[in-house]
């Protein structure tokens, strides 16, 4: 079984520079894609201001309206909650969701982050999805990666596991952890032999999107750096196709 997945932060709705909604952009672009599954970052649940703010805001969350009638089945994980507004990583699948948590993964006052985990039904088989956003700082991500090992010791209901996100880990230090503990192959890595380049998305440089696996063969890996999607998020997505 062949599977299109998709990895991408779409920046809250806004374009790179934060100065404009893009949010009917971005849903149109993602069904371009043929993408089967969604990994989405800073998607956002609800904001109150915005919703006043500008009239094409969305009347549900940001992820319900990204789906729409192409992706059947959705997670939503809130990692940044306020009494207005809240923000955190969906997954959205055209195979049914059968159940989904979401784990807090904040190690400090100021980086609200969280491992969305869901478990799909593919054909008779069950694959775990992993959503993380990790954050800046190394020694944060190192914790924050120890508790991803951990939970996919433990909680894993499938043979196969898919893990994308944004990373932020620049440096490339993260992937030869997964791989060494839990066995993950990292996608553009295996590849290519590097990361991709993702961020800024109108000249990226830095390596922060990706997406990791095991219990799957690798069919191919891109970068989409289109001009449609330089100028949408501070991101750049990355497309993976794999075979269960």
């Amino acid at each position: 079984m062949k599977i299109k997945i998709l990895s991408w932060n779409i920046h809250k709705g806004f374009n790179f520079s934060g100065a404009k909604l893009i949010i009917e952009n971005i849903r149109e672009l993602l069904r371009e894609t043929e993408a089967d599954i969604l990994f989405l970052q800073e998607v956002v649940g609800e904001n109150l201001t915005h919703a006043k703010n500008h009239e094409n805001w969305p009347s549900s969350g940001q992820y319900e309206f990204l789906a729409d009638e192409v992706w059947d089945f959705q997670a939503y994980g809130k990692n940044a909650v306020w009494t207005d507004r809240h923000h955190g990583n969906a997954i959205l699948s055209k195979f049914k969701i059968e159940s989904f948590e979401n784990l807090d993964l904040t190690v400090n006052k100021f980086e609200f982050r969280g491992l969305l985990h869901a478990v799909i039904n593919v054909e008779g088989k069950k694959v775990d999805l992993f959503n993380v956003h990790l954050n800046l700082l190394h020694r944060h991500r190192i914790i924050q990666v120890e508790k991803i090992i951990e939970r996919a010791l433990s909680h894993l209901q499938g043979e196969s596991l898919i893990l994308c996100g944004d990373f932020n880990d620049w440096g490339g230090r993260v992937s030869r952890l997964l791989e060494d503990q839990i066995g993950l192959d990292e996608a553009f890595l295996s590849a290519n032999g590097t990361h991709a380049k993702t961020f800024p998305s109108f000249f990226p440089i830095l390596p922060l999107d990706r997406v990791y696996y095991r219990g799957a063969s690798l069919i191919n890996c891109e970068v989409l750096k289109s001009p449609h999607f330089r100028f949408m998020s501070d991101h750049l997505p990355v497309l993976a196709e794999i075979e269960i």
